[in-house]
């Protein structure tokens, strides 16, 4: 484990290696028995940097924002007076990995007090049962179907948006921009197939025409027939969930099919890096993208207004590379809702008071979050409810540290 100390002078990261030993088995030990009330906050994020291609770029990201998040943290002095300090677990996007050095953590000398993921799902759904026994606060980027539901996991917190928040910000924008006729066309996954079944219901609840609904399969290199499909139902706009190689294909299907039609992508599409890349290995500046506007949250599109988002972006370029969208960078927010959290609290080694504290409206305020701007926690569900204001749909442009020019 990599262990990078960040100091209120942020400019001075100190590295060392830490060595775990040992294995938990149904230790139910709480934070309070080895984690030190006088001592340093300990943190860890978990992260695929290892991992390839994408799924690294966006670990490292988030990585990076946890960095900057402790740094912000020591910046205001602390948590309650304690320096807080930050290790990183490469588990390569791999659950076996991230048990397997979860449980070494939760049985060494230097149990941490908050632990953050950076997804995927599949690892935050191995560790989070865990962190759950050992009653150790977390934040999660990778949402699973119970990660946010406190009857299950009550110590942790989702930092992701969830898919219908998303759909909130998408039916205040059709009906700015007056569209009647909605046709959707979204990929195979796990997200891409909720995100076209719930897309339907809730724009046929805003009053829209469905026009046409079509799936593909990921792994298809020709999205042609389901977009012939959709051209032939005359949609206003086309809602467009598709990440990685299959949005290349989406879009080079409607050129071939000289479609011209205002296209709508939902946070799989801006997340994807051809969007911000010129030829010949992107689509920047083509006519592929000419009617293509993306969801992003606010803190991802660059604003020199935006002086408080600028800094922790300025914080996380010093803490380490951005490789990848802010939209992969909520651990930024982490830290800053545990600072508030342990002051409304008056301590940071309970965590019955901390996640009660989470839940408090002011508290989350307080924290003064830079990546989402209010996470609206409550006691039924630990997942933000994030309103359209917080989202932005803009075209595509030149990603620099994260963030679209």
């Amino acid at each position: 484990m990599q262990r990078i100390r960040v100091k209120a002078a942020f400019a001075a990261l100190a590295v060392s290696a830490l060595a775990l030993a040992g294995c938990a088995g149904g230790d139910t030990t709480s934070p309070d028995d080895n984690a030190s009330s006088e001592g340093p906050i300990r943190v860890v994020v978990f992260g695929g940097i290892g991992a390839e291609g994408i799924l690294a770029n966006n670990a490292t990201t988030s990585v990076t924002a946890a960095q900057a998040s402790v740094a912000a943290v020591n910046e205001m002095g602390g948590i309650l007076g304690r320096e807080v300090v930050i290790d990183v677990i490469d588990d390569t996007a791999d659950p076996t990995v991230a048990v397997t050095r979860l449980r070494e953590l939760m049985a060494s000398d230097e149990r941490p007090h908050v632990v953050m993921n950076s997804g995927p799902s599949t690892v935050a759904d191995a560790m989070i049962p865990i962190l759950t026994q050992e009653r150790v606060l977390s934040f999660n980027i990778g949402p699973t179907p119970t990660s946010g539901d406190p009857s299950v996991s009550p110590y942790n917190f989702d930092l992701s948006a969830s898919v219908p928040d998303y759909l909130g910000s998408f039916t205040y924008e059709l009906g700015e921009r007056g569209y009647e006729n909605v046709a959707i066309l979204h990929g195979s996954s796990a997200y891409g197939e909720l995100f076209g079944s719930l897309t339907q219901e809730t724009f046929a609840e805003a009053g829209f025409t469905i026009s046409g609904a079509q799936g593909y399969d990921n792994a298809s290199l020709d999205m042609t027939p389901q977009l012939e499909s959709l051209q032939a139902t005359n949609p206003d706009v086309l809602v467009l969930d598709a990440y990685g190689a299959p949005l290349g294909y989406v879009l080079q299907g409607i050129e071939r099919l000289g479609w011209d039609i205002p296209i709508m992508g939902n946070t799989s599409v801006s997340a994807t890096g051809l969007i911000a890349t010129e030829p010949p290995s992107g689509v920047l500046g083509t006519d592929q993208v000419r009617n293509l506007t993306m969801q992003v949250f606010k803190s991802t599109k660059f604003d020199p207004a935006a002086t408080e988002v600028n800094e922790a972006v300025e914080r996380m370029a010093a803490a380490g590379d951005i490789l990848s969208s802010l939209i992969l960078a909520y651990n930024y927010d982490g830290m800053l809702l545990v600072k508030a959290a342990a002051e409304s609290a008056g301590s940071i080694d309970d965590v019955d008071a901390l996640a009660a504290a989470l839940l408090d409206e002011e508290v989350q305020q307080a924290a003064n979050t830079q990546m989402i701007s209010w996470y609206r926690f409550t006691a039924d569900s630990h997942t933000p409810h994030v309103a359209p204001e917080d989202f932005l749909f803009i075209g595509p442009g030149p990603l620099v540290n994260g963030q679209y020019q």
